[in-house]
Order: C-alpha cells, then structure tokens, then sequence
C-alpha cells in the first residue's frame, strides 16, 4: 500500500509539475491541493483492499503537486534570502510528520478510518488558504507574455508590504521582456540541461530512498513483537514515544541547515548530510536488537536529523539551478525520479536482515553524497544561473531594477540609455 501511494506520486508529479509549466503554478498547486484532499477523505470510505490501493493511488498523485508551490515561493524571494526562506517553511513538513504518529496515538487502535481523515484536514485547510492568499507567479507570467498580470501581481505585492505601488510603479515602469520558449519533458535531455537533468535525477532517487528508507527502518526497530489476537491477525504496538522523539529530529536538522546553507553553500551542505546520514543509519541498524532504547532512540534521532537537512538543501539546489521555462517540469521529473526511489524503498527495507539493509543503505548515501557533489553550486546566484555558468543570467532574481532617479533611493540603479524604469 506504501508502494503504491509512491506510484502515484510518480505519475502525478510528471502530470502537475508539466500543468505548472505550461498552464501555470497556481492552477497546478490548487488542482493537487483538491485531489490530496479529496481521495484523502475518500480513503475512509473504501470497500475494500482493491479500492483502497487505487484511491492511495490517487492521494499520490495529488503528492506529486508539491513542487509547485515550493517553486513559486522560490520564484517570488530575493537573491539574499531565497535559501534561508525556502528553508524555513520545511518546518510545516516537520509539523505533518509530527502529527502523523500523534494522529496515530488518538485514533490508529480505534479506527483507522478517523485516521486517515485527519490526516486529509490539513491539506484541505491549506488548500483553502492557498486559494484566498497565492497569487500566480509573476516570473511565469512573463515567461508566457502576460505582463499586465505579472505587473499587476507585482503591485499588490507591494501594497501588502506598505509601499505605495503608484510611486514604486510608475507609469514609466515597465517589464523587462524575458519571454522564454515553451519547453518540456525532452528539453531536460537536450545539450544544455542533459549534464544536470541526470545528477539531479540520481541526487533524488538517492535522497528519496535514504529518507523514506530511514523512517520506514526506525518505524520497524520501534515495533514492539506483534500480538496476536482471537481472529490470527498480529496487531503491531509501536513505541510512538520513540517515534515522536526521532520525528522531531527534523526541527533540528532543519533548524542547523538554515544556519549553514548561505556560508557553507548548498553542495556541501548536501554531501555532509547525506554522509552523516547514512553513518547513523547503519549504526542504528547495526545496534538494533543489542543496545537499549535510549541508545537507539539518539541513533534514530540523529540519522533522522541529517536526513531532513540533506533532502530539503536539495529541493532549494533543484528550484534554483533550474530556469523559470523549465522549472516546474525539470523539478518535477527530479522529484519524479525521487518517488522510483520511494517506491523501492519499501521493498528494500523488507528484508528480514536489518543488519544488511543498514550496510546498503550506507552505501547508498555515499553514492548520493558523489552526485550531489558534482551538482553546480548556486549559493547567491540569481534563479537559473549557477557557478557553471560562463555568461549572463536569466534576469535576476532580484525581481525589481528601476533606472529611474525616482527610485535610486529605494532600489539598485542600472544605467541606461532611456530613463523607462525596468522590471
């Protein structure tokens, strides 16, 4: 059932991170926010184990949107704070997984129905306030040529920031043309993105098998021996306290890599995490079944924490090495790539030697930590330009240049032949 959550996933993350190219970011966030909702709820009513596999299935595919809005907040921030901030809201992820096993302590043992409910209710709270507060990403809406929009999004944007958009926009102000061609699946293949398209590819099959695979293991080493009841079925009773704590972890790790990712840089901070990941992960494995609960407990914590540090530096790389034409798709099939490996994680952790499952997963990381390594840096480069690069940029991330005097005092001024301010 885990799989197939998984499979799903990878369908939809091709489906909606295409839609969020080609029909725009807010229509694919809001569209996988209704489906992960929908057959969310859904699951609670399912007849059977046959229809309960295709509306995991479907909840999947919804899953597969969450790139999307990452990318429009990527396309929204600026340069300086862009790696610090697309950080930070990592800490709602860290807030589902802690909910996940408290929702399962209320109501797992008494209906697995009211389980699977609550958790569909954050995402359809999120879901609404998306639709009330997300604008479109006005990076994209010049990228198709719709100025007026972007330019419109842009001014509201600085009214809810208090300024004045009549005197930030004037009307002299006018977008900078950075209409791009259509692109999709086979541009990610083509000379000039094949190189990264395929490190990014192994990166997140990587990342995606280490951290999926370390909370499947410390969701096995803290289910206590089944009990079997009057019917013959074992009934699992986890140690959630031990789970919760582990869980936690991520608040730590997360908390870590936002204090290092703009010195130490992304690549770095990835390899680093990844490396220490998989050593905790293979000495929990190693220690399970000999060392008491606290000793497992730290091992769990600890591999948990540089697990979260390392796959959220990875989204940040893979939404700002991208360029706008192709960053819902190229980040897509990334994450795409990333859920094969979530789908086999499962399997691989089913082994019944957890001592040989710590040692390949070890082995994985190191590999993950190599690929990531030979990823271009993009620590305070604009969106789509990295340290590879030996011309110009995109446009800048920072989204607002003016050439106007009116404005000098407010923004960085770029000299030019004409005194038309620029976007």
């Amino acid at each position: 059932m885990t799989a197939c959550v998984f499979a799903g996933s990878l369908v939809g993350t091709l489906t909606l991170g295409y839609l969020g190219d080609h029909l725009g970011r807010r229509p694919a966030f809001l569209l996988s926010c209704a489906i992960i909702s929908l057959f969310g709820v859904f699951t609670a009513f399912a007849t059977g184990y046959a229809s309960l596999l295709g509306i995991r299935f479907m909840v999947g595919f919804g899953v597969g949107g969450l790139t999307v809005p990452f990318d429009i907040f990527a396309e929204f921030l600026p340069t300086s704070h862009r790696g610090k901030h697309l950080l930070v809201i990592e800490y709602f992820w860290t807030a589902g997984s802690l909910m996940t096993p408290l929702f399962a302590y209320l109501t797992l043992e008494t209906s697995w129905r009211l389980f699977v409910i609550m958790c569909a209710l954050p995402c359809i709270v999120s879901g609404f306030l998306g639709f009330c507060l997300v604008p479109e990403s006005p990076r994209w809406l010049i990228s198709v040529g719709q100025d007026e929009r972007a330019l419109a999004v842009i001014r509201s944007a600085a009214r809810v920031n208090g300024l004045d958009p009549d005197i930030q926009f004037h009307t002299n102000v006018k977008l900078k043309d950075e209409h791009a061609e259509e692109s999709g699946f086979r541009d990610l293949l083509s000379r000039k993105w094949r190189k990264i398209t395929l490190l990014l590819w192994f990166t997140w099959i990587g990342y995606a098998i280490g951290y999926y695979g370390t909370i499947l293991a410390v969701t096995r080493i803290f289910d206590d021996e089944e009990v079997v009841e009057g019917d013959g079925h074992g009934v699992p009773h986890f140690d959630y306290r031990a789970i919760f704590i582990s869980a936690s972890a991520e608040v730590l790790g997360l908390f870590v890599v936002i204090q290092t990712i703009d010195s130490f840089g992304r690549i770095p901070s990835q390899c680093a995490s990844y490396i220490c990941g998989g050593i905790f992960l293979f000495s929990l494995s190693m220690s399970a079944g000999t060392a008491n609960n606290t000793i497992l407990t730290i091992l769990a914590f600890f591999a948990r924490a540089f697990e979260m540090s390392g796959s959220c530096v990875t989204w940040v790389s893979t939404a700002e090495i991208l360029s706008t034409e192709i960053r819902t798709t190229g980040h897509s099939a990334a994450n795409a790539m990333g859920r094969t490996g979530a789908f086999l994680s499962p399997y691989l952790l089913s082994h019944d030697n957890i001592k040989l499952i710590g040692s390949v997963m070890l082995v994985l990381h190191l590999l993950t930590a190599l690929t990531a390594y030979h990823l271009p840096e993009s620590k305070g480069k604009d969106l789509g330009h990295t340290s590879d690069d030996k011309g110009g940029h995109e446009g800048g991330n920072e989204m607002f240049r003016y050439d106007d005097d009116r404005n000098e005092s407010q923004q960085k001024t770029q000299p030019s032949p004409s005194s038309t301010g620029v976007v």
